[in-house]
């Protein structure tokens, strides 16, 4: 330091060097005042740059910190939330902390299981909070732990999400409400801190840059974005589009294929025959009650074949399987919040919730003796149910 103002001063005119050394001399106070000054505004901008750096940098620097993280997925995650999971996996590693990706639940639907498989994830499954893999937690495309038993112990490190709430993280939070997909938040990460996809036929060490994306990763980030655009189609911004772009010379197309066109049982197209053949249409909404199922991931996928028939603008279908009645909507219909609408018709219901976003939600509610109750204790037949949805897509809940 010495020598830089040693430096300094030799740069200076000497007769510069005089009146300074007299203003100094002779107003003490006023020199006090400046240099005091002067150290505000440096902290002050040394602050707004750091809080205007983007924020995958700041994530970056943030995982950095950690010798490890356990990433977790929301419970029964599908391709957005795995894609999620596994591009915060692969951040952290470029930068020396391990990463354990996990979920509770299972992972369902055909397209789930094919993303899953194709990919080839390294995915852990967990029950209880002891099986959380490190002190430090990342929550991915949900923002309040969930789903296992003593999730609500769990105090998240970070979170990084585009659905509503206020989960929030210790460290860092990134609750992206009007980006279509979380992967697109991942994606624009990767962006911030200058990696560079790497395509399928080429190494990462072949490739000149300080971050890269995997080909897996690219991959799967942009299925996510995919999935829950409904192909770029619904609920997206501009971000969810230049998230794709970016991502593209790194996807192996022939993955992106098998992932995108897994076999549909014979289980699953029976089900959707099934609420279509029973639905109760009411002006533009339709309900279908497709009773007792095996498979509860077929129930939004024949939610999304409904909402398809001419004249449906906003539709709900629900299915029982092990006295959990499992709810699934959708809507094109911009009178009709689907996440609030399945929460405002069963509001009142034990042991039931409900949420989503604008086109899609979903809801669960737990049979009590054989029947739903009310927090009152009042029963509510199935035909009940559907009223009240129906009552809610209208608004006159």
């Amino acid at each position: 330091m010495g020598s830089a103002r040693s430096g300094v001063a030799q740069a200076l005119p000497p007769e510069l060097l005089d009146r300074i050394r007299s203003l100094v001399m002779a107003y003490p106070a006023v020199a006090a005042t400046v240099v005091v000054a002067l150290l505000a505004t440096a902290v002050g901008l040394y602050v707004l740059h750091r809080f205007e750096r983007p924020m995958g940098t700041r994530f970056l620097e943030n995982l950095k910190e950690l010798d490890e993280v356990a990433v977790l997925l929301h419970p029964n995650p599908d391709p957005d939330a795995m894609a999620t999971g596994i591009g915060v996996a692969s951040l952290a590693k470029q930068v020396g902390t391990d990463a354990t990706v996990q979920y509770a639940g299972q992972v369902r639907h055909q397209e789930n299981r094919a993303f899953q498989t194709v990919l080839d994830l390294d995915i852990e499954q967990i029950d209880h909070v002891s099986d959380v893999a490190a002190e430090h937690v990342v929550l991915v495309d949900h923002n309040r732990p969930r789903g296992f038993a003593g999730s609500d112990s769990v105090l998240p490190f970070a979170v990084v999400d585009h659905h509503p709430g206020d989960g929030t993280g210790e460290a860092f939070t990134d609750v992206r409400t009007d980006y279509g997909a979380a992967s697109s938040i991942v994606a624009e990460y990767f962006e911030n801190v200058g990696a560079k996809p790497v395509p399928s036929a080429k190494h990462a060490s072949e490739v000149d840059a300080p971050y890269t994306v995997p080909s897996t990763v690219a991959t799967g980030l942009l299925y996510g974005i995919l999935t829950d655009t409904k192909r770029l189609t619904s609920g997206c911004s501009a971000a969810d589009f230049e998230a794709a772009g970016f991502l593209y010379p790194g996807v192996d197309e022939d993955q992106l294929d098998r992932v995108a066109n897994p076999a549909v049982s014979r289980e699953v197209l029976e089900l959707k025959a099934r609420a279509i053949a029973g639905r109760d249409v009411r002006g533009p909404f339709a309900v279908s009650d497709v009773g007792r199922v095996s498979n509860v991931d077929a129930i939004p996928q024949a939610a999304d074949e409904l909402v398809q028939l001419e004249g449906v603008t906003a539709v709900v279908v629900l299915g029982e399987r092990n006295g959990v009645v499992h709810l699934s909507g959708r809507s094109r219909d911009d009178r009709v919040h689907m996440g609030r609408t399945l929460d405002s018709a069963i509001a009142d219901v034990q042991d039931g919730s409900a949420g989503g976003h604008a086109r899609m939600g979903g809801g669960q509610l737990s049979l009590h003796d054989g029947a739903i109750r009310t927090e009152f204790g009042e029963s509510i037949s199935r035909e009940d149910l559907s009223d009240r949805l129906f009552e809610s897509m209208s608004g006159e809940v």
